[in-house]
């Protein structure tokens, strides 16, 4: 159930949800790190020396990457408006789903015990970031154990994902367990828990959860009849929460 305002269905932006540029001070409202200078309490000349490090770069459009699979490693970034996918290539030329990446998420965490990128990193949509060199990152992290402890905690959750849908589940639990992270992970940056667009293509969520393309077009129709949720092409409404994270429960508890 949302309390409050209506919050806005991603990716559209209100000003609850728009990312501001920040000040020397503060983080723009979508910042992957703000949480952990202010929840921590760090003080305002660290507020400072990491607001000094980041680059805000952008637009991406549709189809952009941000980098390639072998690129130099030089900075992580996160992600102020927009979604990005992870993919890699194998060796016969098909492409793997590693993630989707939404407001206050970082990209580039998987390259940082190596000096290359091991994956690409396209644009979805439109996308803005904000880009962090690592290497400098690093240092003032090394001084700031809050800062330290949070991109442990990034990298963790990283890590957490990739492994979310290695169990044996079935087709129902794998889209129910993809819906409900996607909702929690968009209402936590302030967007609607229960209507949101499907920014990827089906046969990408298909890839990633490792099913057939017409195996997530009967799973949506099915969900559909049975009332726990209506899709129109890429709009989605979630209505009948709870039956959905009754069912994806086994798969976000792992």
């Amino acid at each position: 159930m949302e309390t409050g305002l209506n919050p806005t269905a991603f990716p559209r932006q209100d000003e609850r949800t728009l990312a501001d540029d920040g000040d020397r001070l503060n983080f723009c409202s979508t910042c992957a790190f703000s949480q952990a200078c202010l929840d921590e309490g760090m003080d305002k000349g660290g507020l400072r020396d990491l607001h000094m490090l980041v680059e805000h770069v952008g637009p991406f459009h549709t189809g952009e990457h941000i980098f390639r699979e072998g690129d130099d490693f030089e900075a992580i970034a996160a992600v102020r408006a927009g979604t990005v996918k992870t993919y890699v290539i194998d060796r016969d030329g098909r492409e793997h789903v590693l993630g989707f990446h939404l407001p206050g998420e970082v990209i580039g965490l998987n390259a940082i015990d190596g000096e290359h990128y091991p994956c690409n990193a396209v644009a979805l949509d439109t996308v803005m970031l904000c880009r962090f060199s690592f290497p400098r990152i690093s240092v003032l992290a090394a001084q700031l154990p809050g800062l330290q402890r949070h991109l442990f905690r990034l990298l963790s959750r990283d890590i957490g994902r990739a492994a979310l849908l290695a169990g044996d589940w079935t087709a129902d639990q794998r889209m129910a367990a993809f819906l409900i992270a996607l909702s929690r992970r968009l209402a936590a940056r302030g967007f609607s828990a229960t209507r949101f667009q499907l920014t990827m293509a089906r046969t990408d969520i298909a890839n990633y959860l490792r099913l057939a393309p017409e195996t997530v077009s009967r799973v949506l129709r099915r969900f559909q009849q049975d009332g726990l949720l209506h899709v129109d092409r890429r709009e989605l409404e979630l209505t009948d929460r709870s039956s959905l994270e009754a069912l994806a429960e086994p798969v976000l508890r792992s």
